[in-house]
């Protein structure tokens, strides 16, 4: 079959021939409709991201929308090493088998997906403890995943949501949401205390973090308090993505001074279970059209111009048959 084929690590992937997919005891061989470029999928392929399995020859790709035998359209993933969701043909779980609803666009679910899912399910988590968002703060709010964050805080009733970044355009883009723009600087003291004047008194219930580094610095600076009375607000410090740098320096006083959690979410980190019981809720949302994402779509056989394109903020490519 046709496939995209990394050859080794930090190699971009070509258009090329490899073997059709093992068939294990529990799988099924479905067909490509849609996959999207997120950045764990290059992640992965590079063998940077801490879920690699740093085996080459390759087939990148971790979610994808494909056609069963039957004909049903299906969200699915999960295809097991070296193969992966650019393909023409993968062997995916047969207990992953999530239908679209009638109507969605393949390209749309392909595309928004798995980097709606990274604050989709924080916000649930947190909604359900709270019983209400109250204000959100989105650090690295232009790409494609903190746009998207945007649009799942509203659709899960916060109240307001300031999104931090250093994209003009796309900052442009977070505040036609409705999201209060931020312009990082990347001066630290400046930068927390633009976030400390967007926040107004009081800190958010939840942080969703895009990118780490010296914008978390920055935000950890805005969130910390002076005085030695009780914290009377509860934030969730949630890191998803580490696009500015892969540490961040968190101040002691921060951690004293401050209810705040610090938690991670991503593969390792969330419940298999309740990523499986928000799966058809967010699918259905990305069908109403409740959340949009702009996507570029590419034929499996332009796999290297789509990975060229991938890094574009704000628009995800999306590999199709």
């Amino acid at each position: 079959m046709k496939a995209a084929v990394i050859e080794s690590a930090g190699s971009a992937p070509h258009y090329a021939d490899f073997a059709e997919p093992v068939v294990d005891e529990g799988r099924e061989v479905v067909s490509l409709v849609a996959a999207g470029i997120h950045p764990i999928v290059r992640g992965l392929a590079s063998g940077a991201h801490y879920g690699s399995t740093g085996r080459w020859p390759l087939i990148p790709g971790v979610d994808a929308v494909a056609r069963a035998d039957d004909d049903t359209l299906l969200y699915t993933g999960y295809v097991a090493a070296p193969y992966g969701t650019f393909a023409e043909r993968m062997a995916v779980p047969a207990s992953l088998r999530l239908p679209l609803p009638a109507g969605a666009d393949p390209v749309q679910v392909a595309a928004g997906m798995n980097p709606g899912l990274s604050s989709w399910m924080p916000l649930v988590a947190r909604k359900d403890e709270l019983g209400s968002l109250g204000t959100v703060l989105i650090i690295g709010v232009t790409g494609t995943a903190g746009l998207l964050a945007v649009q799942n805080a509203f659709a899960l009733g916060a109240d307001r949501v300031v999104g931090a970044g250093r994209d003009l355009e796309r900052l442009s883009a977070a505040g036609e949401l409705g999201a209060q723009a931020v312009a990082l600087t990347g001066d630290r003291a400046a930068d927390a205390a633009a976030l400390r004047t967007a926040l107004g008194e009081g800190n958010p219930s939840i942080v969703l973090d895009f990118v780490w580094g010296a914008p978390a610095e920055a935000a950890f600076a805005a969130l910390a308090r002076r005085g030695l009375t009780e914290d009377e607000d509860d934030t969730s410090y949630v890191e998803i993505g580490s696009f500015a740098a892969p540490e961040a320096s968190v101040p002691a006083s921060l951690l004293r001074s401050t209810r705040i959690r610090l938690l991670g979410s991503g593969a390792g980190s969330s419940s298999m279970a309740d990523l499986l019981r928000q799966l058809p809720a967010y699918l259905d949302l990305i069908a109403a059209g409740t959340v949009v994402v702009p996507a570029q779509t590419y034929p499996l056989a332009r796999i290297q111009d789509a990975w060229a394109d991938a890094s574009r903020a704000g628009v995800r490519a999306v590999v199709v048959p």
